[in-house]
């Protein structure tokens, strides 16, 4: 795999809620703001025109969103396109700067439409009905525009472009309420919104560009951040010419029940061919051998305590009966940095005794010795007493519950990964593709973290370094044409260990 090279860590982005955004929107002249967002629309609307010869479609609605797309319009219809706006009438109640705008554009000799013309073909279609102000399903006639205008985009290869959010996406947990606006571009403007990259969010937004509006001071007010190199590069070291294995940490991992010993054994190959210095692997099932990687140290399960351990993952293929049940409170009671995934997060939601062990868990950040959690969106769902649909529908607020209630640092895995720490800290991680939608990505994962965390890596810097290249070494091998559809969790080990060294040598392409 060939790279451009680059020192530079990639910038992380800050996330503001829709409250947020709000506040910040108050403190500006509204009229400003406007005019701001229109500008940077028109501009990139007119990279984005097929051809001159057939017009932009803009859907407007009654909020400041539809102030925008209108105040845009009047701006392509002076630089000579042809635009075709919809918007429901001057009937509504409209915010000064919206109705300035329909003024503006009227006496400009714009005309409003009441419908989508049949038998048209558009260069471009302008989605500015909603924005981030929609948290239900659009009905009626909204309902019925957002499923033309996809129709449209589908039918004739048509650019969509939506103003700050597409219209029925819900801007600050990434649902997509039906129907949502489809957008191969989103134009989100101030600062990203946490919805556009998680959850619906990334099949939603298309390609997103931010125009701040000016507003370049605002950073430090952020609720969240994007995941990136830049988080955590200041861990990237690269090993002293004077090394030994008893510098990079014993790690155990611990799982494996009959039938399912692949789990843990892709967790063991991962902590190895991440550099952890010894490997134990505790398998409840101990009859399986892995002759491909000798290097792996497997035991029986309860010999996992034998050895003093710098990190323990605890749950691949674990199993939820017998010694599984047995193991799990001694696991929670070792003095050092420990991962929970897969079936040790179901053991803790579905039994009584174990789950009332949260407070256990709380206990051992007071003393030092953190706790991972890494749950995809069911096995949240089941710590939450809550469903897996509703863990979707609010994934920051999941995983940051999560991470108050046990007092861990908690992954919430799937599309657009929520990190979250017990302090309320809140990171989205943008690395990762749909090739990662099969058997032992997660098992992977974890072997990752528990390396990083058994080196002596902060939980924070561990877990962020951790999700991000997982997803990374994905996105290689599918940019080196190995993937996405066919894509397994054995062949991202190796892209990791190369992407990791890359890291270390300060290559951050």
């Amino acid at each position: 795999m060939d790279f451009a090279f680059s020192t530079t860590p990639s910038p992380s982005l800050p996330l503001f809620s829709r409250e947020s955004i709000r506040r910040v929107e108050t403190e500006h002249p509204g009229g400003v703001l406007m005019a701001r967002a229109a500008k940077e629309t028109a501009e990139w609307a007119q990279e984005l025109c097929r051809t001159s010869a057939d017009p932009i479609l803009v859907l407007a609605g009654v909020g400041n969103n539809g102030g925008d797309a209108i105040s845009a319009a009047i701006l392509l219809r002076q630089a000579g396109l042809a635009v075709i706006t919809l918007f429901p009438g001057r009937g509504h109640v409209l915010s000064s700067e919206t109705d300035a705008a329909c003024q503006q554009f009227v006496a400009s000799g714009g005309k409003f439409s009441a419908d989508i013309p049949g038998n048209t073909r558009f260069s471009l279609i302008i989605d500015g009905l909603f924005g981030i102000g929609l948290s239900r399903p659009p009905e009626g006639h909204h309902a019925y525009l957002i499923e033309t205008a996809n129709r449209i985009s589908r039918e004739q290869n048509c650019p969509m472009l939506a103003l700050d959010c597409p219209s029925g996406l819900d801007a600050d947990c990434g649902f997509a309420y039906p129907p949502t606006i489809v957008a191969s571009h989103t134009l989100t403007f101030i600062a990203a919104k946490p919805g556009l990259y998680t959850g619906d969010g990334p099949d939603y937004c298309g390609e997103i560009r931010i125009a701040d509006l000016g507003l370049k001071d605002i950073s430090a007010r952020a609720d969240g951040r994007l995941l990136s190199t830049e988080l955590f590069a200041h861990c990237l070291r690269p090993r002293p010419a004077n090394s030994h294995k008893g510098n990079y940490g014993n790690i155990g991992i611990l799982g494996g029940a009959t039938a399912m010993q692949g789990a843990v054994l892709l967790a063991g190959r991962a902590a190895l061919k991440l550099g952890a210095g010894k490997v134990y692997v505790g398998m409840f099932d101990a009859k399986a051998v892995d002759f491909v990687h000798p290097e792996l140290m497997l035991r029986q399960a309860a010999r996992i305590f034998d050895t003093p351990l710098a990190a323990l993952a605890c749950g691949p293929g674990m199993g939820l009966v017998g010694q599984a049940r047995e193991i799990l409170p001694r696991v929670l009671s070792m003095q050092t940095s420990l991962i929970l995934d897969a079936d040790a997060l179901n053991l803790l939601a579905s039994v009584p005794s174990l789950s009332a062990m949260s407070a256990q868990i709380q206990a051992r950040r007071k003393q030092g010795f953190p706790t991972i959690l890494t749950p995809h969106p069911v096995e949240a769902a089941r710590l939450l007493a809550s469903t897996a649909a509703a863990v979707q529908q609010n994934r920051v607020g999941s995983a940051l519950e999560l991470a108050r209630r046990f007092q861990a640092w908690v992954a919430l895995k799937g599309c657009g990964s929520v990190i979250a720490s017990p302090d309320g800290q809140w990171w989205i991680n943008t690395s990762g593709n749909p090739g990662m939608a099969g058997p032992g990505f997660g098992d992977v994962l974890t072997g990752f973290i528990a390396t990083l965390a058994g080196q002596g890596w902060p939980p924070k810097e561990a877990l962020l370094t951790a999700v991000h290249l997982h997803g990374r070494a994905a996105d290689d091998l599918v940019a080196a044409g190995i993937g996405p559809v066919g894509l397994t969790a054995g062949e991202v080990i190796d892209a990791a260990r190369i992407r990791f060294n890359r890291w270390l040598d300060k290559d951050f392409s």
